[in-house]
């Protein structure tokens, strides 16, 4: 199951790579919304290798993950890979500048179920896909709305 978004920052492209980078502040936020989020690597700066353990509660059940980096292109493109017992994930982060003041970033996730239990549940998300990418697609926007606005302070 992939979804598929992209939005058009008001920001050059190296900015906006660099506030993807803001690992710290992804990790806070998923903590607010409940999610318990272990850094499991031991790197200093960004980059290939690092990983997270992340466990959550979705659709009743808790879900552990790990998270780890497997694409670093500063600052064209960053993938994340998670594996979780029985599904496979992807998220790709695709920046594409297209002036020196504005930014094109196309993010794509991607699910793949592993064993029966995941297949049900990625069956059930493609019941509700169109709701789904209609709130992917909010909150991707919406995320390239805060990237403006803190740009904007910055400058």
């Amino acid at each position: 199951m992939k979804f598929t978004t992209k939005e058009d920052v008001e920001a050059p492209v190296d900015a906006v790579f660099e506030m993807l980078c803001d690992f710290e502040g992804f990790e806070r936020s998923a903590m607010r919304r409940g999610a318990e989020v272990q850094r499991i690597d031991q790197m200093h700066a960004p980059g290939v290798g690092m990983a997270w353990r992340v466990a959550f509660d979705l659709r009743g059940k808790r879900r552990d993950m790990e998270l780890e980096m497997v694409t670093f292109d500063r600052p064209n493109e960053m993938v994340l890979e998670s594996t979780s017992p029985g599904m496979l994930g992807q998220m790709n982060f695709e920046l594409m500048p297209l002036s020196r003041s504005r930014t094109r970033v196309l993010v794509e996730l991607e699910i793949k179920p592993l064993n029966l239990s995941a297949r049900l549940l990625v069956q059930s998300l493609k019941l509700a896909k169109n709701s789904l990418t209609r709130k992917y697609k909010l909150r991707v926007a919406e995320y390239a709305k805060n990237m403006e606005d803190r740009y904007a302070k910055m400058a």
